[in-house]
């Protein structure tokens, strides 16, 4: 099926319906045909690496854009990450946690869950590797309010977006057991709106831990609802891309890739982010604590 009319007139389109890798190969195709930048604000690994695999080489001889994962996810994590690092040095590892108070999940996070089957990826010595098994567990003590809290590795895009573009050995990813479980409730109700704004009552931290050249670097963002939220980010790159201010002219990139990090972090006003360093990693291991 073409997808060539619905871009009729446009100067870009965002991709907003999962599951991506059912969408996002055929409405990439389009926006090739249109020549026009694509965005989209998936958390499965497997739809990004397919766009990167397939489409990169086409989207860079047509000089178009391709912004898969620009959300809360592999967005926000990619911007938290590009803006504490120094993309110029070597970085030992980088280790983002997700901290949730709750998880009411929409109904296509639901059926994404139940498309999305792909072995998750992260990164070890330099090199994109399986998410071991059993997966690692451990308590990671996030910034109010989520605290401290126990935690399973459980990698989303974020884990490539960052590894694609800066030089980082180790990319390791952590969330909130709790929320976990109530995501894989069927039980857990889908989320209802609590503001004007039409956010839910959910509240998120993504902490993220940078350990380079003998010090760990801290950069913390809080706010709510992490469905609301990716709205604003990928607004925010569709508006930047059409405006000139990015340092890319084709093929698939990631947000903090491509523009300036910390300022696109200012310009969202529905989080708070914070910088920082720590005398070491948030995070204990089970089996050993990590420094």
């Amino acid at each position: 099926m073409r997808h060539d009319k619905i871009h009729t007139g446009a100067d870009a389109v965002i991709n907003c319906a999962g599951p991506f890798l059912d969408t996002a190969l055929p409405i990439v195709d389009a926006a090739l045909r249109a020549k026009i930048p694509y965005l989209d604000v998936t958390a499965e690994q497997p739809a990004l690496q397919a766009i990167v695999d397939q489409r990169d080489a086409m989207a860079r001889a047509a000089g178009v854009t391709l912004l898969p994962a620009a959300a809360f996810y592999g967005g926000l994590a990619d911007l938290l990450v590009t803006a504490g690092a120094d993309a110029s040095r070597p970085i030992e590892r980088v280790d983002i946690a997700v901290g949730l108070d709750s998880w009411q999940p929409t109904r296509g996070t639901r059926v994404t869950g139940e498309r999305n089957r792909a072995t998750r990826m992260i990164q070890r010595g330099g090199v994109r590797v399986p998410l071991p098994q059993p997966a690692q567990e451990g308590t990671w003590s996030f910034p109010e309010p989520i605290g401290e809290r126990a935690v399973v590795m459980l990698p989303f895009t974020e884990a490539l977006t960052v590894s694609r573009h800066l030089p980082v050995d180790t990319v390791e990813s952590w969330f909130v057991l709790s929320a976990l479980r109530e995501l894989r409730d069927p039980n857990t109700p889908p989320p209802k709106p609590s503001d004007e704004r039409g956010r839910s009552d959910q509240r998120f931290v993504m902490d993220v831990a940078i350990a380079q050249d003998g010090a760990t670097r801290r950069v913390t963002a809080t706010g709510r609802d992490i469905y609301a939220v990716s709205a604003p980010i990928v607004v925010e790159a569709a508006a930047r891309l059409l405006g000139g201010r990015r340092s890319s002219m084709g093929g698939v990139a990631s947000l903090g890739e491509i523009f300036d990090a910390a300022d696109f972090l200012a310009a969202l006003d529905t989080i708070e982010v914070t910088y920082g360093t720590v005398s070491r990693l948030a995070l204990q291991r089970k089996d050993a604590c990590a420094s």
